[in-house]
C-alpha cells in the first residue's frame, strides 16, 4: 500500500503520532511519504494537534482519509498496536534530539488545560532509553512529570545516563522541594529549566522552588517561565514580579479548547512586549506602543 502523511500544524515540530504510524506501515512493507497532492494513495493520515490550526482544504487523491489528533477530536488516540511502535525519525532527518513522553496525564485539573480530559490521571508511559533511540538528548513533553513516582525514577535515570533533556511543557513549581531540587541539579539541561505561572497564586511557589534550585546549584541556561495571559493587569503584575526574581517570563495569550475565541489585539501586543527581550528590558509596558 501507498501511505501519505499530512501534518496540518506544519513541520516545525515533530508529530509523534505520524512518526509511529510511519513505523507501523513500513514494518508491514508499505511505502510511506509526506503527502504529495499530485500522487494517489491508498490511505492518507491527517493529524491536527491544535484546535485553532486551519485544516488543509486541498483535494486529496486517496481511497481512504483518516483524521486524528486533539485538533479534530480530543478523544481520538492511536490504537495501542500502533502506539507501541518507536518513532520514525527518517521523517525529520534534521532533528538533533529525540522527542517523547515519560508519563501521560496529570494530577491537576486546570480549567484551561485539555490534558486531564484527554489523558486522564498521570500514568507511566515510556522509558527514557526507549525515547532516545540512540540519541544523546531528548525533548520531553510530559505535562507533570514530578507528580509521578515513575517520572521521578526516570529523572534519576536521566541523571545517571548523563543525557541532556528539556522538559518543554514545564515543571510544577509546587512539587519542587529541597530533595527534588537536589535531584534536578544532577540533570544536564538541553534548554532552560521551564516552569509556569498561570495564576497569581503561583508566585510564592516559584519563589521557593527557584531558591531551592539555586541553593543546589542547578545550572540550566536560565529559568524560563510560561505566563498565561487572560487579564492583562494580572499578567503584567506576574511578569514584573518574575523579572524582579531573575526569571525569564514568556507570555502566552489564552486560547480555549474550541479554538473559536479570538486572541485580542491587546493580548498580542502584551505578548510581543514580554517576549521581545530587548524591548521588555528597556521599555515599560505603559510606554510600549
Amino acid at each position: 500500500m501507498k501511505i501519505g502523511l499530512l501534518d496540518i500544524d506544519g513541520h516545525n515540530f515533530p508529530n509523534l503520532a505520524l512518526m509511529k504510524i510511519s513505523s507501523y506501515h513500513k514494518a508491514k512493507g508499505d511505502s510511506v511519504e509526506w503527502l504529495n497532492h499530485f500522487n494517489h494513495y491508498d490511505i492518507v493520515f491527517k493529524s491536527k494537534i491544535f484546535t485553532y490550526t486551519q485544516d488543509n482544504l486541498f483535494s486529496i487523491d486517496s481511497n481512504v482519509i483518516m483524521k486524528g489528533g486533539t485538533g479534530y477530536n480530543p478523544k481520538t488516540e492511536l490504537p495501542v498496536y500502533i502506539d507501541e511502535y518507536n518513532c520514525d525519525y527518517s521523517l525529520y532527518p534534521n532533528l538533533k534530539h529525540a522527542y517523547g513522553f515519560l508519563t501521560r496525564g496529570c494530577v491537576r485539573a486546570c480549567a484551561w488545560c485539555i490534558v486531564p480530559q484527554k489523558e486522564g490521571w498521570i500514568h507511566k508511559y515510556w522509558d527514557i532509553e526507549r525515547i532516545l533511540q540512540g540519541k544523546k538528548s531528548a525533548v520531553l513533553m510530559d505535562n507533570n512529570v514530578l507528580a509521578s513516582p515513575y517520572g521521578i525514577e526516570q529523572i534519576e535515570k536521566i541523571g545517571r545516563l548523563g543525557v541532556k533533556v528539556d522538559f518543554n511543557q514545564g515543571l510544577d513549581a509546587r512539587l519542587i522541594d529541597l530533595p527534588m531540587a537536589k535531584l534536578l541539579a544532577k540533570v544536564k539541561w538541553l534548554s532552560p529549566l521551564r516552569m509556569s505561572c498561570d495564576t497569581d497564586s503561583m508566585i510564592p511557589y516559584l519563589e521557593q522552588a527557584t531558591a531551592y534550585l539555586r541553593e543546589e546549584k542547578c545550572k540550566p541556561s536560565n529559568y524560563f517561565i510560561y505566563v498565561l495571559v487572560k487579564d492583562i493587569e494580572s499578567a503584567h503584575e506576574r511578569v514584573t514580579t518574575l523579572n524582579s526574581m531573575g526569571l525569564d517570563p514568556f507570555a502566552q495569550p489564552f486560547i480555549d479548547f474550541s479554538g473559536k475565541n479570538n486572541v485580542t489585539k491587546e493580548q498580542k501586543r502584551f505578548a510581543r512586549w514580554v517576549n521581545h527581550k530587548a524591548i521588555f528590558r528597556s521599555v515599560k509596558w505603559e510606554d510600549y506602543k
